[in-house]
């Protein structure tokens, strides 16, 4: 049975199939599927999804996601990575900070030359930095410069007067030009509000395109970054971006927080790899803007997985199991009572509104201390076995006692245990019918 709804300006094809089995979509639509009981059993608690109208990606994988310690990307990394980015459909590729070396500036200017999307080059407030942006081919530069005291003082030695300056001088050359310019007060997040505020005024009226509102060293919350982008907004015409970092486990929180509050774009990186604990990661960014809002970001997110996989191959970072969207464990259930929810419908134990399918992975049922009877009886059939209950129940005690021990339980031990309980294997008649 199908359901032809409209959404907006999109119409939606929803496939309704048995419980137990995947939704399925047989028509290419504008953003992915989300099933339509898993909508109704969230919108039952948290109905409102009309906080977010649109947001769009900016991707800082190849320049802040490099930045990690022990994190250095090749000129084929970077080519690779920002031509995946590309084909998904991602806004902004920021990729890298071209005056820095000759095969920076190399790698910048093939990745803008090479893709569809719009490619972005780094460049401090100094005019060799942004020449080595411009000539780089980018289509826009992100210039910068310090505005908290501790920053100006401590790490620039200079003061607020010369840093308004350069930041408007700055702005003016990459307008001149015809690029377009994105601004950020670096560590706006501890910037006394009437400097900060100065100096937005200062380079809207240059003509800036985007001001990035940066939360530098990961110290905002939610509720306070949403109240200051709201104020930032009300100071310039220019649009907003957020670059917010995960000090504190905050960052897509406040990434999120930003957009609510008006920012048209948020910067993320893949696997939230950056500098110290990293940035918003892409991954959750996408897939709560659209699974959580409801709002189309354009990503094809079905290469989630894919690209994740990637970066963490060529970062040399590796992706913690609990990771949301791309870890290990983000769609994989071993408790019993969880593993029997999922087997009947998977969205018991899941958020419903995001499904493997969506992000390119797959659902596991994981063999281990907590493993319960219907794990236990779906994998032995799976493998082509026919339990009785008592050989299940026999099965399912080895299983928990080896993975009690700590060790992993895999389908050749699953296999054995069957066998020496002496469970039977299904006919090729049975086996025929089951499918």
């Amino acid at each position: 049975m199908s359901d032809l709804s409209n959404h907006g300006d999109s119409t939606r094809v929803i496939y309704l199939v048995a419980r137990r089995f995947q939704i399925q979509c047989l028509h290419k639509t504008t953003r992915p599927l989300t099933p339509v009981r898993g909508v109704e059993f969230f919108q039952g608690t948290l109905d409102s999804t009309d906080e977010i109208e649109s947001a769009r990606v900016f991707d800082t994988t190849l320049r802040d996601g490099e930045q990690s310690p022990g994190t250095s990307f090749s000129y084929d990394d970077k080519r690779q990575i920002a031509s995946i980015l590309d084909d998904m459909g991602t806004h902004v590729i920021e990729a890298g900070f071209p005056v820095n070396s000759d095969a920076e500036f190399e790698a910048v200017r093939d990745i803008a030359s090479s893709t569809q999307t719009t490619t972005c080059g780094l460049a401090r407030v100094v005019d060799g930095d942004i020449e080595a942006a411009l000539d780089s081919g980018v289509e826009m530069v992100h210039t910068f410069v310090s505005t908290s005291d501790v920053q100006i003082e401590d790490s620039m030695h200079a003061t607020r007067e010369e840093v308004a300056q350069r930041a408007v001088d700055s702005v003016e050359r990459i307008v001149e030009s015809g690029t377009t310019c994105m601004f950020s007060p670096m560590d706006a997040t501890r910037t006394d509000e009437e400097f900060l505020l100065e100096v937005i005024e200062a380079v809207t009226e240059a003509g800036v395109d985007w001001i990035n509102i940066p939360d530098t060293c990961g110290v905002a919350t939610p509720g306070r970054f949403r109240a200051m982008i709201e104020k930032v907004s009300a100071h310039t015409d220019a649009r907003i971006d957020v670059h917010t970092h995960d000090d504190f486990g905050l960052a897509t929180a406040n990434a999120l927080a930003g957009i609510e509050a008006g920012a048209d774009q948020a910067q993320v990186s893949v696997n939230s790899i950056g500098e110290r604990a990293g940035n918003a990661a892409y991954e959750e960014y996408v897939m709560a803007v659209e699974s959580l809002y409801q709002t189309d970001t354009g990503i094809d997110t079905t290469r989630i997985t894919e690209l994740s996989d990637i970066v963490e191959e060529k970062s040399a970072m590796g992706t913690p199991g609990n990771k949301p969207i791309v870890g290990d464990n983000a769609f994989s259930h071993e408790s019993g009572i969880h593993a029997a929810g999922v087997i009947e419908n998977s969205d018991t134990f899941e958020p419903g509104v995001m499904t493997p399918e969506m992000v390119g992975a797959e659902r596991k049922l994981v063999m281990g201390k907590h493993t319960g009877t219907h794990s236990v009886r779906e994998r032995l059939r799976e493998r082509g076995f026919a339990p009785s209950d008592e050989q299940v129940t026999a099965v399912t005690r080895r299983v928990k006692d080896y993975g009690a021990e700590k060790r992993r339980v895999t389908v050749d031990d699953l296999e054995r245990f069957a066998e020496e309980a002496g469970v039977d294997r299904q006919s090729e008649e049975e086996e025929e019918v089951r499918i």
